[in-house]
């Protein structure tokens, strides 16, 4: 199953991309350079298993649409390709935390170990509580 995942990645052919301009600090640079990256990624529409695409779609994320569209803007970078590369890194790393099935937990009872250990700690807390009152002679 491990190996499955690690193949896992996304087709840049249903990744839509478009450069636009950073946005922040950058001088002259950022004004006339449009080195940022916006990704759009349709979920219901890619070739990713379905139970991958159910997980992406639960995720709450603002970054995903009410039509099930993933947009990522990538601007860490001063040049458009290496935008676009930690765009898509990004994206794929997102894909890859939902590609494996989150193991469920089965619930357990206390052992009684646990249990007395519990009742011990809360007897010494009472102990300690009762002795902060009023000296008395």
């Amino acid at each position: 199953m491990a190996a499955m995942t690690d193949l896992l990645r996304v087709d840049e052919r249903e990744v839509e991309i478009s450069a636009m301009r950073a946005q922040g600090a950058g001088g002259q640079n950022v004004n006339k350079v449009s080195s940022a990256v916006h990704l759009r990624f349709d979920i219901g529409a890619s070739s990713l298993p379905i139970n991958v695409k159910a997980r992406l779609l639960a995720l709450r994320d603002s970054r995903i649409t009410q039509e099930g569209v993933l947009v990522l803007k990538a601007q860490q970078y001063r040049s458009q390709e290496q935008n676009r590369a930690d765009g898509l890194a990004r994206l794929n790393a997102l894909v890859q935390s939902v590609a494996q099935a989150p193991i469920l937990r089965r619930p357990t009872k206390p052992t009684y170990g646990s249990r007395q250990r519990r009742l011990e700690g809360k007897a010494q807390r009472s102990i300690t509580k009762t002795l902060r009152g009023k000296v008395r002679d």
